[in-house]
């Protein structure tokens, strides 16, 4: 039996393979049957999942090599390996994941994020793919090249990536800040005093009236002496706040300031990620409609307080990838981390992604949601255009399954 990390989630394949090299994976590619890619087992939904073979890629790790500004690294090596990596070099990446845990090539495959208004989702860093088709031939594409913005958020839908090329930059250092008592009326009117107050900004909250929660506020540093505001809006520097209930394997908080890749995660890469026993949701909205999508939620917030461990609202700048949750706008995200009740998120789910339809809103590709591919092709332009790329590219099908073809990222077989 093959769960998520979250335990929440159990994977159906009949057989999984793990792999440790190119050659590793061209031999589970031998055959015809269906197979499909896993990686630090981060989804919450049966996106991975294939009625053949599960390439387990965590073992496919490390393989470093820097060359002009960027760094390649094997699919399954973990984001917080590679920052550690790159730290030591005296190098940095623009952004991570609340979560160092995850894969380079699971996250970029499906979109997934840090925060700040001006950073992109992590796939706007990746500058080359190497990957397996289903023949088991070796590809390479560039940024720039034709397909390049149709499988940089590929969700596993065209072939096993092996290798990513990803963009650096000088290594930095941050420290991190909680402000409370910043009210929604005071949000609402200035989000972007809120998610600009520093270079990574992550507001925590339940949807209780009155004050959003927690504004986690990562700025990065000139000097370790910078000052920091007492104030935020109508909201106040609390030094001793926990924005996660007291959570033990959080990065170092109290305004410390240390190096970059032990600040921009919410999680230590030694530790326990998130709550555990937990699934999650999250939609993307234009920033326009940001405040808007926001009061909707709090309207509904009665019902979701009961099935909620906590919310986190980010954001990124837009991009131009085609299955990027920023393709074309900058975004607000709005996530949900749920207590383990399957019943009852797939009760609420329907009522939160009604009051989000009229902003346009996008789900996450590897998080719990109830979209069909009528309403995925109604807000993800290109993606009959990237479906195309993938049925080229796989014209057998050997990489779909039930959940690409539900959302239409793969046409029906």
């Amino acid at each position: 039996m093959t769960r998520n990390w979250a335990g929440t989630h159990e994977y159906t394949a009949p057989r999984i393979v793990a792999v440790r090299s190119e050659a590793d994976v061209v031999s589970a590619l031998a055959g015809d049957g269906r197979v499909h890619a896993l990686g630090t087992r981060h989804s919450f939904t049966d996106l991975p999942d294939t009625d053949g073979t599960l390439i387990d890629l965590a073992g496919l790790e490390g393989g470093f090599e820097l060359r002009d500004g960027e760094v390649r690294v094997a699919a399954g090596t973990r984001y917080g390996v590679l920052a550690a990596w790159l730290d030591e070099r005296g190098l940095a990446l623009h952004n991570l994941g609340s979560l160092p845990h995850i894969s380079v090539a699971g996250a970029t495959a499906t979109g997934t994020h840090g925060s700040g208004d001006a950073n992109g989702v992590l796939t706007t860093a990746v500058r080359g793919i190497r990957f397996v088709d289903a023949r088991g031939d070796v590809h390479e594409v560039r940024r720039g090249d034709a397909d390049f913005d149709a499988l940089a958020v590929g969700v596993g839908a065209f072939g096993v990536v092996l290798s990513l090329d990803i963009e650096t930059r000088p290594s930095y250092r941050m420290r991190q800040d909680i402000y409370r008592d910043v009210s929604w009326d005071a949000a609402l009117g200035a989000l972007d005093a809120v998610t600009g107050a520093g270079y990574s900004v992550s507001v925590f909250t339940r949807w209780e009236p009155g004050a959003v929660g927690f504004v986690w506020v990562k700025s990065r540093l000139d000097a370790d002496e910078d000052p920091v505001p007492e104030a935020l809006l109508d909201g106040r520097l609390d030094i001793d706040a926990e924005p996660l209930g007291g959570l033990t394997d959080v990065t170092e908080l109290r305004g410390a300031p240390g190096p970059w890749m032990l600040r921009l995660p919410h999680f230590r890469l030694d530790g326990a990620p998130s709550f555990g026993d937990e699934i999650q949701s999250e939609y993307f909205v234009p920033r326009e409609h940001a405040p808007a999508a926001l009061r909707a939620m709090l309207e509904l917030g009665e019902v979701i307080r009961p099935l909620l461990f906590v919310s986190e609202l980010r954001t990124a700048t837009a991009d131009e990838l085609w299955l990027s949750p920023a393709h074309g706008h900058d975004v607000v995200a709005i996530h949900f981390t749920w207590r383990n009740d399957p019943v009852g998120v797939a009760a609420v789910l329907p009522r939160i992604e009604a009051a989000l339809a009229p902003f346009g809103a996008r789900p996450h590709w590897g998080k719990r949601h109830g979209f069909d591919r009528a309403a995925i092709e109604r807000v993800h332009p290109r993606l009959g255009d990237a479906r195309a790329v993938f049925e080229r590219i796989d014209p057998r099908g050997r990489f779909t399954n039930v959940h690409l073809e539900r959302v239409g990222l793969r046409e029906p077989r």
